[in-house]
């Protein structure tokens, strides 16, 4: 099923199976937080959080150019921080949920700092085939960065609703193409579709639902990636790992969990679940490592996920920001996470 663009659906949400009453919805009903719930929670962060949330040491970065971009061979992936990938496919470049900001904040005085700088300025990049967004929420939809990269950016890809922000802020919707579940698009020879996330939107107070969330899957040649986005745990992970599986490495979220929110975001063990679901060769854990978005330390998801990995022999990718993963051949990649702080807790 081919994609919606502004030309031919100026609002497609309304004609979305996953929209209703005016909102986006999740299949199965999630769990509803109280009043007293949400306060709980703001207050544990604001007075209660675990002293390791921040790295007291360097997370290592290998710094990139563009002339190693552009010298790196096809089926490469950088890391550059949190959910922001740059894959080289074909010869082209694809970036997924770009974040250049100091902060995952609606104000860069406030809110979650950047651990580590990126690897590359946006000034530095080269061109891109297509910018792919998983959804809008400020850690991975960052109004700065897709300001900045709208000259050198081909396509964005967006799941419904979101495509409609970014040409709000000015972007050409020509560039722009929205994308339900299981719709697809084709940039270049790359095939991108659009596959299933539960989790849920929005920037403000009163937008909350208003565009949607999805995970992608990449397919060129005989290579096929996921990217999960943020998510919690659900049955849509069977179902497209039968559709689309195997899959050569699938980038997972591991990371700003807690049992308070049970439903948009995986614990570890089911992050394994997830990739197993996926017909995952290769598992790369990301939403993790460059923001403060959780309770837990820091190097926690890392910790759970390497040991659940081991445990199962489930073959786990972990990479430094900045350093070149090979997709159809990835290197385990070295504990990083344990150099960063002295005494980690």
């Amino acid at each position: 099923m081919a994609s919606c663009t502004f030309a031919d659906s100026p609002a497609p949400r309304h004609q979305s199976p996953q929209f209703s009453e005016g909102k986006f919805r999740n299949p199965v009903p999630m769990f509803k937080q109280s009043a007293a719930d949400l306060i709980g929670i703001t207050w544990t962060f604001l007075t209660a959080k675990n002293k390791n949330t921040v790295p007291s040491g360097v997370i290592p970065v290998q710094a990139l150019t563009r002339a190693q971009l552009l010298a790196a061979p096809d089926n490469t992936l950088f890391r550059l921080g949190h959910s922001t990938l740059l894959l080289k496919l074909d010869n082209a470049f694809y970036l997924t949920d770009p974040v250049f900001s100091k902060r995952a904040s609606p104000v860069q005085w406030a809110g979650p700092a950047r651990f580590h700088q990126p690897p590359i300025s946006i000034d530095e990049l080269p061109p891109l085939k297509a910018v792919i967004l998983s959804h809008d929420h400020y850690d991975h939809l960052d109004h700065a960065s897709i300001l900045a990269l709208a000259a050198k950016t081909e396509q964005f890809l967006t799941p419904l609703g979101v495509g409609e922000r970014l040409v709000n802020w000015g972007i050409d919707a020509a560039k722009v193409s929205q994308l339900d579940w299981w719709q697809e698009r084709k940039v270049g020879n790359v095939r991108m579709v659009a596959t299933p996330a539960q989790h849920f939107s929005g920037r403000g107070v009163t937008d909350g639902n208003s565009t949607l969330w999805a995970s992608w899957v990449f397919q060129h040649k005989d290579l096929r990636v996921f990217f999960s986005g943020d998510t919690g745990y659900f049955d849509g992970f069977k179902a497209i790992g039968e559709k689309f599986g195997p899959f050569d490495v699938a980038m997972l979220e591991t990371g700003a969990y807690d049992k308070q929110w049970p439903d948009v975001h995986m614990q570890p063990e089911e992050t394994l679940q997830a990739f197993l679901d996926l017909k995952g060769k290769w598992l790369m854990p990301v939403h993790n490592g460059t923001f403060d978005l959780g309770l837990h330390p820091w190097h926690e998801p890392f910790d759970r996920i390497a040991a659940l990995a081991t445990a199962r022999g489930v073959p786990l990718t972990t990479p430094e920001m900045g350093q070149a993963l090979d997709l159809k051949a990835p290197a385990p990649g070295k504990a990083w996470w344990k150099r960063v702080d002295p005494t980690p807790g």
